[in-house]
């Protein structure tokens, strides 16, 4: 059934089905991240990119560790050039690898990483901790540290917490990378609704806003990044359905095929121009020089390129600059485009491959293709640009995605619609596949190698998410391996294509349980699998089938119709199977149970009894059996005991991180204060009316010596001495602002109050004409109070003036402003005292008057109580219960 995906048109389609909900997505690249934000309310964009602190789109998918301080994103990336050695990056693509393949990795980008093999076989990075002690670090922590960073953003961005994320990765990403990554995500303790391949998003993107009912086309996305290449076959339509009555035409999207280069990308690009000025740095300083072995050298000279090759995509010419480059020596160069493209001449027959690919495999000719949109930076690069044309024979290449945001924004539709908390109301119906297929392989004791112990389990680019179901007949426990289907397509740096073993036991005791009993079939296990949204294959579940058969009375069917009729409609003659759990009242024991039950005398049925019958009955019975995971090697998740392990260390981190920046925030408020007060100091001519003149001093001497303090001792400093050193000099410098603010604060107050207790007598006079029922007592209370203030004011302000500026002060502005306040309070309450209701008297009924009327009964309904005006005074209905009320009627008080 085709996955109905609810998206957005414009950002007014939006509405909101819980309040204050915020979802998002990440595109986790090799070199950067973007985060994108689906957020309701009001007064945001409902959709949109968190920045940085830099103001920045994007950000350094960057981990760094200096001095016992962790440093992410634009932090870790201000130390690279100075550290490279304490700076990890690319860590997207080791995630999931083999040591091997990781050293590998550093090594051709001249990442001086200290790796080394952990138990599984995989990468471990060994860094230094406060007072030199060594820790390590798996890919796995690493990278939830970067997804730490990217729910800053998403929160600072959105005012609000979000806990839900949608997480981007390339489609080449097998089992063991797709795992990583949600342990990584469950370490920052992020609830990942689901990981979604790039290209899903990139054609969410592009199709959220067009129309396809009168149209299908296929388009291809070709999308070259940091470090890969792929090229994804999407078939657009629409089909129609009903809503609320009406048929609706509804946008919807397969992907079709998706093929891939993982090891071609701008980085190859750069690597070559890197290499080329190497060599031209070394044939300048001679003498056996190498740069390439200083990892400084190689951070800096990696870090000019990259500029150097932006330059290149818009100009002929490219200048490069390196101060400091090796050995104090700066370095100077410039190289043109043609160069450039001329060292990259390789690459660019490369990048058509799996284009080719993609439109081999779909037997599709150019003139079917609608459009070729282009993603991911490095696309700019014009030669790239210019080989995609010839190939595809089109003087234009199709841009109308943004190269950077397509896959994060697209990702963030995606988000919100398989959230709880967003609805939005565009449809587009969307279907991913597996970019592998699998097969499942069983093996055991007694298992014969045949087509029923392997076989394809899931063919390439089945829909996400599906569920598989297989069954074998065997009578005692075996293992289960998953494996990729083909060895010629296989995830980067997998060398085997076996990804997880599964041990399934309690199939041997369940057949010697069952075997005495009468089996109308073999034993037999099935086998349940689930391909998750997420692109994840896993073993959910095994049960044991046994199918029994066995003789059971039942009540005898009568042909004639009166014994039809007398017996039970509700009870089944017939044979059947039936489904039973093990533990249920209706399962079999090993000691005989229902079985022997069968054997035993049975009573001949009394004259009221329906005649019984002996039949055959088939029962079937499962048996839960137990599944262990038994997967090994660089591709075996995180335990739970290291899961727990790499919490607490990453707990410790988080905590000393938000006491470097509650640090950094006093800090700067203390410095900011310094600063701050010596200008008042300077600029303010009125304070020396409430200070002296060895007052100003002594207090600018404190702001010296704590500044002195702030720029030596107090480097190192923590937080809580930095709040001593704040509190010291506030204790000296608040009196002092706070008598210069009563200069103006005080008489505006004095003023204020004056004028109040003007309006005060005028108030009080408008009652007297407009609201004379208000109680003599308390109107002559407030009158008193207000008397009582006036004499407590101009007592007060008689002795203020008396009273020196840097004295203590007689009183303060904000006790004026507490006894006005108390003041009004007493005047709204007694202003609120409603108006009495008059009194009316009640009129007296005659004696014919009343005559007439009945007694009402207090159970009557309301037409009983409406008065019979109809009738003439004193006549009475003729009731027999009639009685003469004496009592005047009761009215309700007007």
């Amino acid at each position: 059934m085709l996955f109905r995906l609810v998206v957005i048109l414009s950002v007014f389609s939006l509405f909101l089905i819980r309040c204050q909900s915020a979802v998002s997505s990440i595109d986790l690249g090799s070199e950067s991240i973007k985060v994108a934000v689906v957020n309701l309310k009001p007064g945001q964009s409902p959709i949109s990119i968190a920045i940085n602190e830099m103001s920045k789109r994007k950000s350094p998918a960057l981990v760094a560790f200096q001095s016992g301080t962790r440093l992410l994103g634009e932090e870790a990336a201000g130390i690279i050039a100075r550290y490279p050695h304490k700076v990890y990056s690319q860590l997207r693509d080791m995630i999931g690898k083999p040591y091997k393949e990781v050293k590998n990795l550093t090594d051709s980008l001249y990442l001086p990483f200290d790796i080394v093999e952990d138990s599984r076989g995989a990468a471990s990075f060994k860094v230094e901790g406060d007072d030199n002690e060594v820790v390590y670090h798996s890919v796995e922590e690493l990278l939830a540290m970067v997804f730490g960073y990217a729910v800053n953003l998403a929160e600072f961005h959105s005012k609000t917490v979000v806990k839900d994320f949608v997480i981007c990765v390339p489609p080449y990403f097998g089992q063991a990378e797709r795992k990583g990554l949600l342990q990584a995500a469950q370490l920052a303790e992020i609830n990942v609704l689901s990981l979604v391949n790039e290209h899903s998003g990139v054609a969410l993107q592009y199709g959220i806003d067009k129309d396809f009912s009168n149209e299908s086309r296929h388009v291809i996305f070709y999308d070259m990044g940091a470090s890969t290449t792929y090229a994804t076959l999407v078939y657009f339509s629409a089909y129609n359905a009903k809503e609320f009555g009406k048929t609706v035409s509804v946008n919807q999207f397969q992907v079709k095929d998706v093929r891939w280069d993982p090891e071609l990308g701008g980085q190859n690009m750069e690597l070559r121009l890197v290499e080329y000025f190497a060599d031209e740095f070394n044939k300048q300083v001679g003498n056996g020089v190498d740069v390439r072995k200083s990892p400084k050298a190689m951070a800096k000279l990696k870090k000019q390129v990259k500029r150097t090759k932006e330059i290149l995509s818009a100009n002929t010419m490219a200048p490069i600059s390196v101060e400091s480059l090796y050995d104090d020596r700066d370095f100077r160069s410039s190289i043109t485009r043609q160069k450039f493209e001329e060292l990259c001449e390789d690459l660019w027959e490369k990048s058509l491959i799996p284009i080719k690919e993609v439109l081999k495999h779909s037997g599709l000719k150019m003139d079917e293709i609608y459009a070729v949109e282009l993603i991911g930076g490095a696309t700019r690069v014009p030669k790239l640009q210019a080989k995609l044309q010839e190939f595809l024979g089109r003087t234009e290449l199709d841009k109308h995605l943004d190269a950077d945001e397509a896959i994060v924004l697209g990702a963030a539709l995606y988000a919100a619609n398989i959230s709880d908390g967003i609805k939005l109301n565009r449809k587009l119906g969307m279907i991913d596949g597996s970019s592998y297929g699998f097969m499942v392989e069983l093996d055991g004791p007694d298992l014969l190698k045949d087509e029923t112990t392997r076989q394809l389990l899931v063919q390439r680019m089945k829909k996400l998410p599906s569920k598989m179901f297989r069954s074998i007949v065997h009578a005692k426990d075996f293992e289960v391996s998953l494996a990729y289907a083909s060895e010629d397509l296989l995830p980067p740096g997998v060398t085997s294509p076996v990804f997880a073993k599964y041990a399934v036991s309690g199939l041997t005791d369940a057949s010697e349980k069952y075997s005495s009993r009468n089996l109308s079939s073999p034993i037999k296990a099935n086998l349940h699998f689930s391909l998750s949204r997420s692109g994840v294959l896993s073993l959910d579940r095994a049960d044991a089938v046994i199918e029994i058969t066995e003789w059971v009375e039942v009540p005898k069917k009568n042909l004639t119709v009166e014994n039809a009729t007398s017996s039970s409609p509700n009870i089944s003659v017939e044979t059947g199977d039936r489904n039973t759990s093990e533990g249920t009242s209706d399962n079999l024991h090993s000691d005989g149970g229902t079985g022997n039950a069968i054997n035993s005398s049975i009573e001949e049925p009394t004259t009221m009894d329906p005649p019984t019958e002996r039949k055959l009955k088939k029962r079937t019975f499962r048996v839960p059996l137990k599944t262990v995971e038994k997967t090994v090697g660089p591709g075996m998740s995180l335990s739970n005991e290291a899961l727990a392990e790499a919490k607490t260390k990453l707990e410790v981190l988080d905590k000393k991180d938000a006491e470097r920046r509650r640090t950094a925030e006093l800090k700067n408020n203390l410095e900011s204060y310094i600063y701050a007060t010596k200008e008042k100091l300077e600029t303010l001519e009125e304070i020396v009316k409430v200070s002296t003149s060895d007052e100003r001093q002594s207090f600018i001497e404190k702001l010296d010596e704590v500044q002195d303090w702030l720029y030596t001792d107090g480097e190192d400093a923590t937080a809580k001495e930095f709040q001593e050193r704040l509190d010291l000099i506030k204790a000296v410098g608040d009196p002092i602002f706070f008598r210069f603010k009563e200069l103006t604060a005080r008489p505006a107050a004095v003023e204020l109050a004056k004028r109040y207790l003007g309006e005060l007598q005028q108030i009080v006079s408008g009652w007297e004409s407009k609201k004379p029922w208000l109680p003599k007592d308390k109107v002559d209370e407030v009158l008193k109070d207000a008397e009582n203030f006036k004499s407590w004011l101009d007592e007060k302000v008689n002795k203020q003036k008396k009273t020196s500026g840097y004295s203590k002060q007689v009183f303060t502005s904000e006790e004026v402003y507490e006894k006005v306040f108390e003041l009004q309070d007493k005047v709204a309450s007694i202003n609120k005292i409603p108006k009495p209701k008059p009194k009316v008297e009640k009129p007296v009924k005659n004696e014919t008057e009343t005559s007439g009327e009945k007694v009402k009964d207090s159970n009557t309904t309301s037409e009983e109580n409406t008065p019979e005006n109809d009738k003439p005074t004193g006549e009475s209905d003729g009731s027999a219960n009639d009685k003469v009320d004496l009592e005047p009627e009761a009215h309700d008080e007007l």
